[in-house]
C-alpha cells in the first residue's frame, strides 16, 4: 500500500528554469496534455454549474496560469474582458495564437499584477502547485477578487504518480518526482490566504501507458520533469532506465498497460 507524500507547505523552486523549462516545452505542450485538458475541462463544467450564464457578464476575468492558451477561447465568452497570465513567455508566446483576444501578461501568481479588487472570477487549472509560498498566491487571488468574487482552480496534491515515485525508489533515493500538497497543507494553505470554508472535490484521474516511456515522453513533453528543490531532473544512463523500467512492471494492469494516476483537487471559493 502507497502513503502520500507529505511535506511542509512551501517548497524551494527556481522560477527561471521553472519559467524556462516550460517555455521550451510550449510549442509542443498540448500534444501531450490531454490529462490536463481533461482536468481543465472538468473545471469549467464546475464554472458553468455554478455561474450558469444569464444577464450580464461579469466584467473581467483572469485565466491564471494560461499556458498555451487552451481554455483562453472557452473563457473569453464569459466575461467583457479577459486576462490570460502566465510565469513563461514562451507560453505566452503559443497562447497568442489562439486569437481569444484576451490581454496576455507574464507575470507570477505570488505577486499579482492587478489592483486590489478587481477582478470578477479566476479561472486557473494546474498552475498553483508549482507556487513556492501557496498561502501566498491565495492571498493574491483573495486581494485582487471583488467582494462575490470567485476562483476556481484545479491543483494535484501529494499522492500523483505515487506509482512513478515508487518505481524510482528502487533505483536510488534521490527525488526525481515532483513534490505536491497533501490535502490537509492545501486546506491550512487557503485558509491563511483568506478562504477559510473553501468548496473542494478531490478526484484520482487514472492513466494508462503500454510502455513507462510513454508516461516519461508526456512529462517532459509537458515540461514537468522535476522541478522541485531547485534539483537537475534527468533519466541518468541506460541502465538506469532500465532499472526504473523493470521496477515499474509491478503497475501492469490485467489489461496490459502500466497504470499511473494524478490526485486532483478541484476547488471553487467565494471572496467575502
Amino acid at each position: 500500500m502507497h502513503e502520500p507524500q507529505s511535506r511542509d507547505a512551501f517548497q524551494r523552486v527556481d522560477k527561471v528554469q521553472l519559467a524556462r523549462r516550460f517555455g521550451a516545452a510550449a510549442r509542443h505542450y498540448d500534444a501531450h496534455a490531454k490529462f490536463q485538458q481533461e482536468v481543465g475541462q472538468a473545471l469549467l463544467a464546475m464554472m458553468s454549474a455554478g455561474s450558469p450564464l444569464t444577464g450580464a457578464l461579469p466584467e473581467v476575468g483572469l485565466d491564471l496560469g494560461c499556458g498555451t492558451g487552451f481554455f483562453l477561447p472557452a473563457l473569453a465568452d464569459r466575461c467583457q474582458r479577459l486576462h490570460g497570465l502566465d510565469l513563461a513567455p514562451g507560453m505566452l508566446a503559443q497562447a497568442a495564437q489562439r486569437g481569444s483576444g484576451a490581454l496576455l501578461l507574464c507575470g507570477d501568481a505570488e505577486q499579482l499584477p492587478f489592483a486590489d479588487q478587481s477582478l470578477d472570477w479566476v479561472f486557473s487549472s494546474l498552475a498553483l502547485q508549482w507556487c513556492e509560498r501557496p498561502a501566498q498566491a491565495f492571498a493574491e487571488l483573495y486581494r485582487v477578487l471583488k467582494p462575490g468574487g470567485q476562483l476556481l482552480f484545479s491543483t494535484l496534491l501529494s499522492d500523483s504518480l505515487w506509482q512513478l515515485r515508487e518505481a524510482w525508489r528502487t533505483v536510488d533515493e534521490r527525488p526525481h518526482v515532483n513534490r505536491f500538497l497533501s490535502l490537509p497543507q492545501l486546506r491550512r494553505a487557503l485558509s491563511d490566504g483568506g478562504f477559510p470554508a473553501p468548496e473542494l472535490a478531490c478526484q484520482t484521474w487514472s492513466l494508462a501507458y503500454p510502455e513507462l516511456t510513454g508516461l516519461l515522453r508526456d512529462l517532459k513533453g509537458i515540461g514537468a520533469s522535476q522541478l522541485n528543490d531547485g534539483r537537475q531532473p534527468g533519466l541518468g544512463n541506460r541502465q538506469r532506465l532500465l532499472r526504473l523500467e523493470e521496477a515499474y512492471e509491478q503497475f501492469r494492469q490485467p489489461d496490459g498497460l502500466l497504470a499511473a494516476s494524478y490526485q486532483v483537487c478541484l476547488g471553487r471559493l467565494v471572496r467575502q
